[in-house]
């Protein structure tokens, strides 16, 4: 296929638009593969990607049950961030992020990464110090932070309730300057054309309905589309890992499925530049403004166990309070759809990317919030892992045994959250 290029826009522009060639193939399945990826979101991709440029795989497949980008992939808020305190996750984001700075170019497609700066606001001198822990601990290892005063924050950010009297009274702001936002379909097509161009099968509408396992190893998936051998099989499959994992006959996960909403308003001139987020009082919210001019926000989970992806009025109401408590502007304005996704909570807020009880099986899962901003990364460190047999240093403890040894890696410091979410 060929590479897209400022003459190849130039000359189809001239010639009707009739000579691009198709983005990537529609492959029957092979009855066997090296290593097969259950799952054909942007981790799954992303794992396949780097498994063919990373390690010189040839014979890998993704399987997706429907088409890409109609998951998980295409219900997210999109943001893009780096600003993690605890070992392993503080590098593993870190990685992420300097993936998605050089990604358009990795990929030879704009996936339209934008760096338009992540700001936490704060709300109390306690929530500011434990920024300021957090993100001196993060320009210790080697990534961006800074915390703004009160004044720095309204040069930049002058439509926020800046109000003493406000629900949320602002002090000031932390802020990840590299951090930002990128188009989650462009992200979808641009790793699915990269993929594809290394040889990788991406076979769409090819449900796994079952597994085969022998003398410890998974030898086959069984799917719509007739059974495949795998010599290596991932999990990458998000809110419906604990399905897939059953299939396996492997009996239950430590994470619960919920749905996430995100809602976007009608389009509107430019008005906010920056992706802003609080978390105060029991409120969770955070906003962007699209290219498109939408005002793209959301907030917390539904609180009960579902593979639902749709939502619900009283999450509608709360994110909408929260919205108008923070930017009174957008109290008239009018909102144009929500949608919802399906997440695997796991119980310290960190996922797993590790191998399982079957010597061949390997598994990705447990994203949360944070699924969207770590693809790269979890691509590129799934792959890693399925390739050498072994986990990276940086995800050595994101494995299902780290709470047999009462390890968490608990980023919000909330301890363990076994039926809180539910």
């Amino acid at each position: 296929m060929t590479r897209y290029s400022a003459w190849s826009v130039f000359w189809n522009g001239l010639t009707g638009q009739k000579n691009w060639d198709r983005a990537w193939r529609d492959p029957e399945p092979k009855k066997e593969y090296d290593v097969i990826i259950v799952g054909g979101g942007l981790h799954g991709l992303a794992t396949a990607y780097y498994l063919a440029k990373n390690h010189g795989q040839k014979n890998i497949a993704i399987l997706e049950k429907g088409w890409l980008g109609g998951g998980n992939a295409g219900r997210n808020t999109t943001i893009v961030r780096s600003n993690y305190f605890m070992k392993g996750n503080r590098e593993f984001y870190e990685h992420s992020l300097k993936l998605w700075e050089g990604l358009s170019h990795d990929l030879n497609y704009n996936v339209m990464f934008s760096q338009r700066a992540h700001i936490s606001l704060l709300h109390s001198p306690g929530a500011r110090d434990g920024a300021a822990r957090r993100y001196n601990t993060m320009r210790l290892h080697g990534s961006d932070g800074e915390i703004w005063g009160l004044d720095k924050l309204k040069k930049e950010v002058p439509h926020l309730n800046y109000s003493p009297n406000s629900r949320f009274p602002i002090i000031g702001a932390a802020v990840q300057r590299r951090a930002g936002t990128a188009r989650h379909d462009a992200v979808a097509w641009g790793y699915a054309r990269a993929a594809d161009q290394l040889g990788v099968d991406i076979i769409q509408q090819c449900e796994v309905t079952g597994t085969t396992t022998k003398n410890g190893k998974m030898v086959s998936v069984e799917t719509n589309r007739g059974t495949i051998k795998g010599k290596k099989i991932g999990f990458a499959v998000a809110g419906n890992t604990s399905r897939v994992w059953q299939m396996a006959g492997l009996g239950k996960l430590p994470i619960e499925t919920h749905k996430l909403q995100a809602f976007v308003s009608e389009p509107l001139k430019p008005l906010l530049d920056q992706v802003v987020v609080f978390g105060v009082g029991g409120a969770h919210f955070y906003i962007s403004q699209s290219d498109k001019g939408g005002m793209v926000f959301g907030g917390d989970l539904d609180w009960y166990k579902s593979y639902a992806q749709r939502g619900n009025l009283p999450i509608v109401q709360d994110v909408a309070e929260c919205a108008t408590s923070i930017l009174p502007c957008l109290g008239r304005v009018r909102l144009l759809r929500h949608w919802s996704g399906v997440m695997d909570m796991s119980m310290d807020g960190t996922p797993f990317i590790c191998k399982t009880p079957l010597d061949n099986l390997y598994l990705n899962a447990g994203w949360n919030y944070g699924g969207f901003k770590a693809s790269p990364a979890s691509g590129w460190y799934f792959a890693d892992l399925i390739a050498n047999d072994r986990p990276h240093e940086h995800i050595a403890n994101h494995d299902l045994k780290r709470f047999e040894r009462g390890y968490n890696i608990d980023e919000r410091g909330a301890g363990p959250d076994p039926k809180l979410h539910g």
